[in-house]
């Protein structure tokens, strides 16, 4: 390019790209900054060997980056999809982070997590865990259907567990609400017991007029009363609080119906006018060998 004479680049060509220094291009590990004709500095600054920007770049195309790159403070795709081929990241630490949709791929080796793994929604489905320790606040559990081997304890902190069959070598119960039916499952009494599968119970008020055919010696009185869940072989134990002086009835209890319950109480030897009320209270159990 041929001098420029005694002529001012500020004057006669304002419009002429410079560097802002008098020698051109600086040495190696250097930029200087373009300006304009009269000096009005740019946000570009060049070097035979770097080119840097003080303002911002924007690429309107492809960008194709072939040797490392150095990212600042952060790194933000504001839209779109960031692809990113292999990341290596000796350290990264993410205050926060939203994810809307995410697909992780298969972990093949073994993966160590820190203090904690949290899976806000959805599912998350793990093959084989081991935990020495685990809190669980809310979880579903899908259906078991191999062998489960539990450790010290099983909690059902609310709402109710159902157990199919359960086999226990000891049991110890602290604290347990029972209602008046046990509608399910198998209970074995014993190594060698029989197992009792149902249990029913039921109460009767007696009148001193219902009691009335029992005054004499060797008399009886009968009768039934609601047992719900009894059936035909179901073996049914009773008790009375009828009391005579000097002597008690005897009182027998057997299958009337289906949830009916027959009794019959003896008065062995006493002879009496009036027998006061009483209760009767027993108790059915279904067993198997």
């Amino acid at each position: 390019m041929p001098t420029l004479g005694t002529q001012n680049i500020s004057t006669s060509y304002p419009q002429l790209l410079k560097t802002f220094g008098t020698s051109g291009l600086p040495s190696a590990g250097a930029v200087e900054v373009i300006t304009d004709g009269d000096n009005t500095s740019s946000a570009l600054s060049i070097g035979i060997d770097a080119v840097q920007s003080t303002g911002s770049f924007t690429v309107s195309s492809n960008s194709r980056l072939l040797g490392p790159v150095t990212f600042g403070s952060s790194l933000t795709a504001s839209t779109g999809t960031a692809t990113i081929g292999t990341l290596s990241a000796s350290t990264a630490t993410i205050s926060t982070a939203t994810i809307s949709t995410a697909t992780i791929p298969l972990q093949l080796g073994a993966v160590t997590f820190g203090s904690s793994v949290t899976a806000s929604t959805g599912t998350a489905t793990i093959g084989t865990l081991s935990a020495s320790t685990a809190t669980i606040s809310t979880a579903t559990i899908p259906l078991q259907l191999g062998a489960v081997t539990f450790g010290s304890s099983i909690t059902a902190s609310t709402g109710t567990a159902t157990i199919g069959t359960l086999s226990v070598t000891s049991e110890t119960a602290t604290n347990s609400t029972i209602s008046n039916r046990i509608t399910s499952g198998t209970y074995r009494i014993g190594a060698t017991g029989p197992s009792i599968t149902q249990a029913s119970y039921g109460t009767a008020t007696l009148s001193a007029v219902t009691l009335g055919t029992m005054t004499s010696a060797s008399s009886a009185s009968t009768g039934t009363f609601a047992m719900s869940g009894l059936v035909a072989g179901d073996t049914v134990i009773g008790q009375t609080n009828i009391a005579f002086t000097g002597s008690y009835p005897a009182a027998s209890f057997s299958v009337a119906a289906s949830d009916v319950c027959r009794y019959t109480i003896f008065n062995p030897t006493t002879t009496i006018s009036t027998i006061t009320s009483g209760t009767i209270s027993a108790l059915a159990l279904r067993t198997t060998a």
